[in-house]
């Protein structure tokens, strides 16, 4: 039996909506951080050997060997500092990716929320609707605090940010205030690609100090 024309049509313009498992979400968000973590290691790998082959070859000339600094016997914390700065900089091509995915789905998201809504009319309003409609269809609840020095600058606060609120560390606080960071970059590009389809651009800048506690600073053009 064939669709008729208009019933196909009016399917595609108002599509059925589909239910998930809100705990889904979570799952998700645990997996693409993990599988980013290794696929950003695998392509860093690979762009150091294809470095050595091409420096073998001759076409590149070798990079610079970093100055050596004499080590003093007194200093513990000299390994333990370069291995930070080394993981920082893995991290910083998982940030990058997971900021990238974030906008992405909150662009589609405020495509889907703002169908039926009239135009906005300033700032205010679109961080309005991110604070109530955007927060409940991503993280279940609306913000709980906003404040604003109305120049352009929002600081939404929630004080139970869903994913990050099971996040802990055997090795203590501060490691799992470091993990929780990773996964708060996510919901910053959700934040930032759904102000940026609406037209408004801007930077999101997530904040953590107390777990499960975050905040993000919204920073708009004053002219918007």
């Amino acid at each position: 039996m064939q669709v008729a024309p208009a019933t196909a049509l009016s399917v595609l313009a108002d599509p059925p909506v589909r239910m998930v498992d809100s705990a889904v979400m979570d799952y998700l968000l645990i997996e693409v951080v993990n599988a980013l973590r290794v696929s950003s290691a695998v392509a860093s790998a690979r762009a150091k050997k294809i470095e050595c082959d091409m420096v073998e070859a001759g076409l590149v000339l070798p990079a610079p060997a970093p100055p050596t600094k004499q080590q003093n016997p007194r200093d513990s914390a000299s390994n333990t500092s370069s291995k930070v700065s080394g993981s920082g900089d893995e991290d910083e091509g998982v940030r990058s990716r997971l900021e990238a995915i974030g906008m992405h789905v909150g662009g589609n998201f405020a495509e889907r929320l703002c169908r039926d809504r009239p135009l906005f009319s300033d700032s205010l309003d679109v961080i309005k609707f991110v604070c109530k409609d955007l927060w409940v269809s991503c993280w279940d609840k609306q913000v709980d605090n906003l404040r604003t020095n109305h120049r352009g600058v929002y600081v939404l606060q929630d004080n139970a940010f869903k994913p990050i609120a099971r996040i802990s560390s055997w090795e203590g606080r501060q490691e799992a205030l470091k993990r929780a960071k990773l996964y708060v970059v996510l919901p910053a590009g959700i934040i930032r690609g759904a102000l940026s389809r609406i037209g408004f651009h801007g930077t999101v800048v997530p904040e953590i100090t107390t777990l499960p506690q975050c905040t993000f600073q919204i920073k708009l053009p004053k002219n918007t």
